[in-house]
Order: C-alpha cells, then sequence, then structure tokens
C-alpha cells in the first residue's frame, strides 16, 4: 500500500456496524412506507370508485321497485241517495260526495264522519239526470236534469293555520250564478253531460234524451267600470245521432268534443270554433261483439281511455295523416283482465290512471312507459265509483254494499319502462313514435319525454368525431416524433403537445362556442378545400422535395423535416380560407348554408359535429399522443437496428417491427382517449346546440349524457323521477366506461402477450 493510501485511510474513520445498520433500516423503513403508501393509495382510488358505483345504483334503484297498495280505513258511504261522483282534497284529508238528489256531502277519509251536507236548489218537479265532473283539479262540477237545463258548482278547500295547527274548510260556490242553465229549449231530459270551466270560459256539452248533442257555451259582458256584466248563454246542436248516446266527453281546453254511443262509435268534433262545431273523425273503436263500458280523458284531455266488454283497455288519441286531418289514432293496448271494464280514473298530472273491471279487479297502469304497474282484488264485486287523490297517492273506493274504502297507494316513479327509456315511443300530440328527451314543460299534465336513446347517440357520436380528429394526428404525430424527428426537436415538440393536455376544457368549450363556430360558419368552403388542399399540398410538396438536387436537400438535416413543413402548411391554409367567400358566392350561390338546406336536404346549426370533433380532437390528442409516443420511443433500439441491418427499409421496419411492439401502449392510448371523449362535458355543453336528435349528420349538434346531467341536475326535484333518472345517466355512463376500459386492458394484454417475443 501507498503512503498516500495509508494516511487517507488514517484520515475516514471505518463505518461501523451499527451505522451500517442504522443505515440500512432507515432505508427499508423509506422502502417499505413507499410501498404500503401507495397500496394504501392504490386501494383507496379503487374504494371511492365502488363507493360512487354503489351511491349510483343506490340512488337509481327505487326507480325499478313496483307499486303496491293497501286498504287504510273502511266506512260507510256518508249521507244517503245514490252517489253519482266522488273525489277529495289534495292532502287526503276531505272526500267530497255528489248524490242523485242534488246533495253535495263533504266528509272526513279517517272516519266517514260528515262534515257540511249542502243541497243544490233543484227547480220543482225536476230530478238529476246525469253528472259531469270537470278536469282534474278544477273543482268543478254540473248536475244535468230531466227538463234540459243544468245547474254548475265548484268546490274548494280553505287551509288556515292556527297556534301551528292546519284547518281545512271546504267550500261550495256556484260560479255560474244559482239560477239553472237552460241548455235544451225542447225540455228534454239531459242524459249525458260533459263540462269544462276555466278562468272565464265554460262549456256545457249534453245528450238529450231523444239522441241530440247540443253544446253551451257562457260569455259573461264587461260592465262599466270594469265589473262584471251580466252572463249569456249560447247553445246550438251539434249532431243527431241514430244510436244511443254514452257518453259524452269535453277536454280541458274546451276545443276538442268527443261523443260515444251505443254501437262502440266515436265521434270527434273540433268545438275551437264553438259558433261552428266542425265534425273532424269518426269510427269504430271496437271489435264486432264487444261494448265500450267505460270512456275517459287520460290527464290534460288529449288522450282517450277507451274500456272494453273483454277487459281490454286502449288509449287513443288524434294523429295528423299526410294531407294534415287529424284522426283518432289507436296507440296502445292494456289487457290484464277478461271483465269489462266499468270505472277508470285519470291521475291529476302524470300519464297515469287506475281502473276497474266488473270481477272487483283493480290495476294501475301508466300510458307513456306502457306500463301496467299492479292488478289485485278490491272488491267481491264491481266497484261503483273510485276517485283518485291529486297526487296519486291516495283512492277513495265506494262498493255496491255502500261501503267506501281509502287506500294508501304506493306509487312513485311509474314513468320508468325498458320501452321508455331506449324505445321509440308514441308520445301524445306526435305523428309517429320517436326517440325523445324532454323533461320540463310549462304545464302540470305534460308528458315526460325520458328516453336515454338520443342522448346516448350524442354520446357516441361527439366522441365519434373527436376520435376521427384525433387519432390520425395524434398517431401520426407520435410516430414521426418517437421514429424520425431530431432529439433537439423532440425535445421542444413532446413537451408543447403535453402542456396542450393541460389546458382546461372549460377554456376549449367557451372559445369553441363563441370563436371557432362563428369562424366556420363564416368561412365554411374554405373550411372543406382546406382539408383537402393542406394534405394534397403536403403529398406535392415532398414529392417536388425529391426532385431537388441533393445538394439542396441536404441543407437540412435528418428529423429537422417537419420544420419545413409548417409555412407550407400556414399557406395553404390561408390561400383556402382567403378565397372561401369567392368559392361560396361561384359555387353555392352566396350561401353554402342555404345551398345544404335546398339541394341536399341537409340542415346546418352553428354549434354542430365538426366544431366538437375539432375542440374535443384538440384536447384529446394531447392524451393519444403522449402514451402512444412513449409506447413507440420505448421499443428496443436493438429490435430497430436489427432489422435495419437485414435490409428493411425505415419505414419496413416501422409496419413490421416497431408498431407491432409498441401497439399495446398505442391501443391504451386510444382507448383512454375515448373514454376521456365519451366523459367530456363542458366541451359539449358550450360548444354544441344541446339539441337531443337522432342525426348523425356532421352539421347538427347533439346532446351527450354528461352535459344532459350538468345542464338538467341544478333543476331537477330532489328524489323525483327526473332526478334519479339522471343519476341513472350518471350510473350508464360509469358502466360504459368501465366496459371501454376493460376491454382495452383485455386486448392490450392480448397484444403485450402476441408481440412480447418480438
Amino acid at each position: 500500500m501507498s503512503p498516500a493510501s495509508e494516511t487517507r485511510n488514517s484520515i475516514i474513520p471505518p463505518v461501523s456496524d451499527r451505522v451500517r445498520h442504522r443505515r440500512r433500516s432507515w432505508r427499508m423503513f423509506k422502502d417499505n412506507f413507499a410501498r404500503y403508501f401507495v397500496a394504501i393509495g392504490g386501494v383507496g382510488a379503487i374504494v371511492a370508485i365502488l363507493l360512487i358505483f354503489f351511491y349510483l345504483v343506490y340512488v337509481v334503484i327505487p326507480l325499478f321497485g313496483g307499486a303496491s297498495m293497501e286498504v287504510a280505513r273502511r266506512f260507510a258511504v256518508p249521507g244517503g241517495s245514490e252517489t253519482l261522483h266522488l273525489s277529495m282534497d289534495e292532502q287526503t284529508e276531505i272526500g267530497l260526495r255528489y248524490t242523485r238528489d242534488g246533495h253535495v256531502l263533504f266528509f272526513h277519509t279517517v272516519d266517514g264522519s260528515l262534515i257540511s251536507d249542502q243541497a243544490i236548489k233543484l227547480p220543482a218537479n225536476t230530478s238529476v239526470t246525469s253528472f259531469a265532473a270537470g278536469a282534474p283539479g278544477s273543482e268543478f262540477a254540473a248536475f244535468g236534469l230531466s227538463n234540459g237545463w243544468a245547474i254548475a258548482v265548484k268546490s274548494s278547500y280553505i287551509a288556515t293555520f292556527v297556534d301551528g295547527k292546519r284547518t281545512i274548510t271546504p267550500r261550495l260556490e256556484q260560479p255560474l250564478g244559482e239560477a239553472p242553465i237552460v241548455v235544451d229549449l225542447n225540455g228534454q231530459a239531459l242524459v249525458q253531460l260533459a263540462a269544462q270551466h276555466e278562468g272565464e270560459h265554460t262549456t256545457l256539452a249534453a245528450a238529450t234524451q231523444d239522441n241530440r248533442v247540443l253544446l253551451t257555451s257562457f260569455e259573461r259582458t264587461q260592465a262599466m267600470l270594469g265589473e262584471d256584466g251580466e252572463l249569456t248563454a249560447t247553445t246550438r246542436e251539434v249532431q243527431r245521432s241514430t244510436e244511443p248516446v254514452t257518453r259524452v266527453l269535453l277536454n280541458p281546453e274546451q276545443r276538442r268534443l268527443y261523443i260515444a254511443d251505443r254501437s262502440g262509435q266515436i265521434t270527434y268534433v273540433d268545438i275551437r270554433d264553438q259558433s261552428k262545431p266542425r265534425v273532424v273523425h269518426s269510427l269504430h273503436v271496437v271489435e264486432s261483439g264487444l261494448q265500450i263500458t267505460s270512456l275517459e280523458f287520460l290527464s290534460g284531455g288529449i288522450s282517450l281511455l277507451v274500456g272494453l266488454s273483454d277487459g281490454t283497455i286502449t288509449q287513443w288519441f288524434p294523429v295528423r295523416d299526410a294531407h294534415g286531418n287529424e284522426l283518432l289514432t289507436s296507440i296502445r293496448t292494456f289487457k290484464e283482465r277478461n271483465a269489462p271494464i266499468n270505472l277508470i280514473a285519470a291521475e291529476y298530472s302524470r300519464k297515469g290512471f287506475i281502473a276497474t273491471d266488473a270481477a272487483g279487479y283493480l290495476g294501475l297502469y301508466h300510458s307513456t312507459a306502457h306500463r301496467t304497474l299492479l292488478v289485485e282484488p278490491a272488491a267481491t264485486s264491481a266497484l261503483k265509483h273510485i276517485a283518485i287523490a291529486p297526487r296519486a297517492n291516495a283512492l277513495l273506493a265506494e262498493d255496491s254494499n255502500k261501503q267506501i274504502a281509502f287506500w294508501k297507494i304506493n306509487n312513485e316513479y311509474p314513468e320508468v319502462s325498458w320501452s321508455s327509456l331506449w324505445d321509440k315511443v308514441w308520445y301524445e300530440s306526435y305523428d309517429e313514435p320517436k326517440w325523445l328527451w324532454q323533461s320540463s314543460a310549462s304545464t302540470n299534465t305534460f308528458e315526460p319525454k325520458f328516453s336515454f336513446t338520443p342522448l346516448a347517440f350524442g354520446t357516441f357520436k361527439a366522441a365519434f368525431y373527436a376520435i376521427l380528429v384525433a387519432v390520425p394526428l395524434s398517431l401520426l404525430g407520435a410516430i414521426y416524433t418517437a421514429q424520425f424527428m431530431s432529439p433537439r426537436m423532440r425535445e421542444m415538440v413532446k413537451p408543447t403537445v403535453e402542456i396542450m393536455g393541460a389546458v382546461p376544457t372549460v377554456v376549449l368549450g367557451f372559445l369553441a362556442g363563441l370563436w371557432l363556430a362563428p369562424f366556420i360558419e363564416k368561412y365554411l368552403p374554405g373550411v372543406f378545400t382546406a382539408l383537402l388542399l393542406v394534405p394534397g399540398g403536403v403529398l406535392l410538396f415532398a414529392y417536388a422535395w425529391r426532385a431537388l438536387p441533393l445538394g439542396l436537400r441536404t441543407r437540412v438535416h435528418d428529423g429537422w423535416y417537419a420544420a419545413v413543413l409548417i409555412p407550407l402548411i400556414i399557406a395553404l391554409t390561408w390561400a383556402a380560407l382567403a378565397f372561401s367567400p369567392t368559392m361560396e358566392l361561384w359555387w353555392f350561390g352566396g350561401d353554402m348554408r342555404l345551398w345544404l338546406a335546398d339541394e341536399l336536404g341537409i340542415a346546418f346549426d352553428q354549434r354542430n359535429s365538426l366544431i366538437i370533433g375539432i375542440a374535443m380532437g384538440f384536447a384529446v390528442t394531447p392524451t393519444i399522443f403522449t402514451i402512444a409516443e412513449d409506447a413507440l420511443f420505448s421499443v428496443p433500439r436493438q429490435l430497430i437496428n436489427g432489422s435495419l441491418a437485414l435490409g428493411a427499409t425505415a419505414w419496413q421496419t416501422l409496419w413490421r417491427v416497431v408498431l407491432l411492439t409498441a401497439s399495446p401502449g398505442i391501443f391504451s392510448g386510444v382507448m383512454i382517449g375515448l373514454g376521456r371523449a365519451i366523459g367530456e362535458t363542458m366541451i359539449v355543453l358550450m360548444a354544441t346546440g344541446n339539441t337531443p336528435v337522432m342525426d348523425f349528420s356532421v352539421f347538427s349538434g347533439m346532446r351527450t349524457l354528461s352535459a344532459n346531467i350538468a345542464v338538467e341536475m341544478p333543476e331537477a326535484e330532489l328524489a323525483s323521477t327526473h332526478y334519479r333518472l339522471l343519476f341513472l345517466a350518471a350510473l350508464v355512463l360509469f358502466l360504459v366506461t368501465f366496459l371501454f376500459n376493460t376491454a382495452a386492458e383485455t386486448v392490450r394484454q392480448r397484444l403485450r402477450r402476441k408481440y412480447s417475443s418480438l
């Protein structure tokens, strides 16, 4: 050993075993801590995802629960005489009973005890021969008399609070005055009656004993100083029937009149101009041997529910034909029982209804969902009258033994079924079945349209156009960057593209909606010209570049050729946009959007799929590019050199060796980009028209599942059908993403095993 080494060893003291042990222990502690910390983080992420999944399922499960009914109490019919009609208040605390002798009785639904008994003043020597209830919620009703007169009444409920205790006081009034209304000047008995009252407009429709149908409309003249003037009534004959009229119905808007006779024929009369009633359509709605046993409006007064003698219930409403004529059309059928349907009661605001048959069975149905929710026995014989509560949570049912049963109903989400969510549904006032999403409207009787199909279609459409833009740019850019670009240029390009991925999507959506969409609309011919001109110009430039002298080409070092193309691409794009107005004037008559609509029948929306493809493609490109470029750059160099050494060209090596080896990573990048495109919210929210349409055109917009959740969740009523359906949409999105990721991982592992031997 040299003297210098001896001196150095004498200066540096030897490390003791204790110190080495302490260092080793500290290093093991850090390794174990990092391992367990990463493991806990991974498990925590999985647990968080599972918790999200289970919470979504927890919120969604009630949608698919069935309905239930139970008798809460029974009591004797309060008062005397025959019942004509039953109803109850919104709180289900007070019942209302109209009787044949002209009495109106309010009673407690708890025990049937009478609250008040108010008698209508009937003219001498007359009797009640018919009765009509107005639209659900209007509390309007009318008695038809044996001398051709009618008396209108209206009930109401006044809630007061004293010392925190609520008291509901029923009240009865006669909005058309206490004097009877002359409907038939001939004095024939009114055997059928329909009545509607809304604001200052009141209409009565009556069928007389000699089969005439009369329409009586009321107008109140305006007196001095804005006071109500005299009420005048005008009666017109609508038709004379050869068959006895069994039912007349008047819709709440007082625009449509339906007349049913004993033969099973229904006549539809347009009474929008009540001075000139017009018969629009008349048809038999029953087959030979059957009869109409019940006829009622569905909520809103558009659809007719026809109960038949064989236990079938059919739904009909007017549909316009090719000539614009409204024809009554059979929409859907419910057939659960074989006994005649004797009573139908529609819900006040939903498109559900309750029906009973002659055997005493009671069923709950929903028309839009085409769903039979419940059928169970309610009495040993046919029920006489039923009344559904305004909130559809209770039912009064009177049987032949003069007993009233108060039923509690649990039927929160009848609108949901597989057909209503995914199949075409024939909605009221539409000419054909459609896929539609429309969750709200200005009226309580609106028919909600909860089809997920246009939302799912919009989600995949947006993802398709985004991937159509992003995948070619990302993969071709990744291939060139990883295999052909110089290291110095790669050090600038790759971080720049990765920084693009950090741009908030709300910024991209803002720019796409407020700048890109108007810009493309203005330069539409130039944009499509650029899509053709730029690739073609690059190919021509590449061909011309090969023809240049070698000395000139070698001035550009290997891996820097892409920089030469930048000015060319800018120049070609500028030229296409600069000549856009001229091309639009020459080829499209000055307006390409109008030309598309007139010549090709293609509608143009400013915020369309092209905007989404560009904006979302810009957002997805960095993700796909980064993952694919890393996979391509990580291909072992010896594989590439070995291929080149065996005589393969650079492109043959890329196609036969590099792409196959990197295919698992490339596929992962594409699938992750697709997953992000499917779940993207802000760009599609701000850069599309948010219209849930089924149109694959690049010039039309869309609404996606994620955007729909973001738009409608703030206005959804807590725990409502709409609220839970939005969670169901989130669950569908969650499952779709999970399935895509699972499929992507499966394919990636197979590709990895297949090409791992290269």
